[in-house]
């Protein structure tokens, strides 16, 4: 009889921007904005006489009665409240705990207790004596992964993943980012050298998505085009591989940093190949706070003047957003809403900054006495940090973030950059006159992702005409209303999120900025140092 292993993806603690807890929010299927890479990949590393299991509880209620050997949960910070709740569910019941992912590599103290198995780093080079452990039932506490040649890497399997269910696919082309931001964990676990798969790696993984029906996949790598030569190997490859697809292009999102505008080549490339949208960490218009966190690639530039140049690709750009550095002042606010309704960047991810675990700003905290004791690692949450700010109290970088997000996510502010994102949008480039861009075969997600925007527009609120508009004019150029659909989606999350939050008030957005006249002695770091 072979062994059998239930691997789980929990949910995350809280509500998202990139999560899709809005479909269930507003009375359709359970949903996933993008399908869960950890465990269809590790699905496909555990040998073949094993039997496996799959769970997005995202999409599906954890079975706390499976009937399997071994339950293996992953995660990231963001899931480790549910991570533990689903381990100890299943300890009750007799079962054999395994718990990994990057929230146990960078905090193996932390989940230690909460689980039989531990598995810190990446599992390549330790899943063949992992999987003889269990087979014989003669399992160590605790397996230590390096940092392996991605030559090794399995396909992930998506049998057994609820993949009509997940609005993107996922695949991972690289592991690792050369630059040094002070506030990134990716680093720490993942390492500052980049490792790749091969181009054929990429196909092979790239074929099992398209046959399961996506036509949208996000290109998980923490900095796509930090290679340039790479890059263009990479996109030339999946160019020609769109170029033979009978049944729709696929689209791509990934995540860039900004310095790839510098390469108009590698720029037209990625148009090209069929990339979409790019996540950029913008984080700030204030360099003294760039210059502080060590993200050098964004000083010196025109912020704006680099944005435009991807949309003259006919690539759309989600920007990241974080306020609370050490330079940021009590007008840091003002100036982030200002510099974002410069923008084309319909779509923003707000926090206040954090220290996560294992990163050289919680190493800076610690010595420096400012961690905050009740409040989360987790980026991108805009309503709770672990750190205690420099320039003004945490009760005002709170009131100050909620004036941004609430200003920025205000439907006239949002239809404004979305308008301004349609103006801006150029001619995609590279397509084949000829051929088909989308897939006849339908998609139970892409269904109800249609009644959510329905949902959107339909409750009769003055707002909804000012979204509406949004389409409206898209419709003069028929590429950006492809783009629109997608953002709009997102902003039926983030409202959700902020909804969820207790955190969205439409009238903070009709107000002025907070605006704090501070005494220095006042200020809880003044205690601290």
């Amino acid at each position: 009889m072979s062994t059998s292993i239930y691997l789980v993806n929990p949910a995350s603690d809280f509500p998202t921007y990139f999560s899709a807890e809005v479909f269930a929010g507003r009375g359709l299927g359970a949903a996933a904005f993008m399908a869960d890479l950890s465990i269809a990949t590790l699905a496909g590393m555990f040998p073949d006489d094993f039997h496996i299991s799959l769970c997005d509880e995202n999409i599906s209620p954890v079975d706390l009665d499976h009937a399997a050997d071994y339950v293996g949960i992953t995660g990231k910070v963001t899931q480790r409240n549910r991570m533990v709740a689903i381990a100890s569910e299943f300890r009750k019941r007799g079962k054999v705990v395994i718990i990994g992912g990057s929230y146990a590599s960078l905090a193996p103290e932390y989940l230690r207790p909460h689980c039989d198995i531990l598995v810190q780093g990446e599992s390549e080079a330790i899943i063949d004596e992992l999987a003889s452990d269990l087979n014989h039932s003669c399992w160590k506490e605790e397996y230590v992964g390096d940092r392996p040649d991605l030559s090794r890497a399995a396909i992930p399997k998506w049998e057994g993943y609820p993949n009509g269910r997940a609005l993107m696919g996922a695949l991972q082309t690289s592991r690792g980012c050369p630059f040094e931001c002070e506030f990134c964990d990716v680093i720490q676990y993942l390492g500052r050298k980049q490792r790749h798969k091969s181009i054929p790696q990429v196909l092979a993984e790239l074929d099992e998505l398209y046959r399961y029906g996506y036509r949208s996949v996000f290109l998980a790598d923490d900095n796509f085009t930090a290679s340039r030569s790479r890059a263009k190997e990479l996109l030339s490859a999946l160019r020609d591989w769109n170029r033979r697809q009978t049944d729709g292009r696929v689209w791509f999102t990934t995540q860039v940093s900004i310095d790839a505008a510098k390469n108009d080549e590698l720029i037209r490339m990625c148009a090209e190949a069929g990339i979409m949208n790019v996540f950029i960490g913008i984080e700030t218009p204030n360099e003294s706070s760039l210059k502080e966190t060590k993200k050098r690639q964004n000083v010196g530039i025109n912020l704006n003047d680099y944005i435009q140049r991807f949309l003259d690709q006919g690539i759309s750009v989600i920007g990241g957003m974080i306020v609370g550095f050490d330079n940021d002042g009590p007008d840091i606010f003002k100036r982030q809403f200002e510099f974002a309704m410069s923008t084309p960047i319909p779509m923003f991810t707000l926090g206040a900054l954090v220290a996560p675990e294992a990163t050289p700003l919680y190493d800076r905290m610690v010595r420096e006495n400012r961690l905050a004791a009740d409040g989360s690692g987790a980026a991108a949450m805009p309503w709770s940090t672990n750190i205690i700010p420099r320039q003004m109290t945490r009760e005002q970088l709170f009131e100050g973030i909620q004036w941004l997000c609430n200003s920025l996510y205000h439907p006239a502010a949002f239809a404004e950059r979305a308008s301004s994102f349609i103006d801006r949008l150029g001619e995609r480039a590279g397509f084949d006159s000829g051929q088909k861009l989308y897939s006849d075969t339908p998609r139970p997600i892409n269904n109800d992702a249609m009644r959510l925007l329905a949902k959107l527009f339909s409750s009769g609120r003055p707002e909804d005409k000012v979204l509406s508009s949004i389409l409206s004019k898209a419709s003069t150029k028929p590429q950006a209303k492809v783009y629109l659909k997608m953002a709009l989606i997102q902003y039926a999350q983030i409202r959700y999120m902020y909804e969820q939050g207790s955190f969205w008030d439409c009238q903070i957005a009709t107000g002025p900025p907070p605006e704090f006249i501070m005494n220095p002695a006042s200020l809880p770091i003044a205690a601290a140092l």
